[in-house]
């Protein structure tokens, strides 16, 4: 794929066709960078949302269909929480009460703070060559549009 386009080229290009190109490009990317680690991305999702130190307000467990409702603006069709769920059971991450609520175990919360620490390389990694500027100007065109078809 090139992106050796003039600006009048660009301009004339389709922004969902980039925007959905962008999307699955920075998705495959995280996720492989994950997968070198040894870990899914629903899997991280399924810790932060039941650590009361990161998106739990209270670190209440929780059921996979209240989890997957919680992760629903972000769960590709693809993840299947059950069997995700179920790997984290076994590395002792979460455990299960007789109510079928899922709760993060000592374990499973150091895990989450040993698998955040990835996050900035990735992130560098795909911001490397952008300054921050453009960084931004691109998110705030890219909320305008959405804005703008809402």
């Amino acid at each position: 794929m090139t992106t050796d386009f003039s600006d009048a080229e660009l301009a004339a290009q389709p922004a969902a066709y980039w925007a959905g190109t962008a999307y699955e490009a920075l998705i495959s990317f995280t996720r492989a960078r994950q997968a070198e680690h040894g870990f899914t991305q629903p899997q991280f999702w399924l810790l932060r949302n039941l650590s009361k130190h990161d998106i739990s307000p209270d670190g209440h467990g929780m059921t996979v269909p209240e989890l997957q409702q919680a992760m629903s603006s972000y769960l590709r069709p693809e993840d299947d929480l059950t069997a995700e769920t179920e790997v984290l059971l076994q590395r002792g991450w979460l455990t299960r009460d007789a109510e079928a609520r899922l709760w993060i175990t000592e374990t499973g919360e150091k895990a989450r703070t040993g698998l955040k620490q990835h996050a900035p390389a990735i992130r560098a990694r795909i911001h490397e060559g952008i300054d921050d500027a453009d960084y931004v100007t691109a998110l705030r065109v890219l909320q305008r549009m959405i804005q703008n078809t809402a």
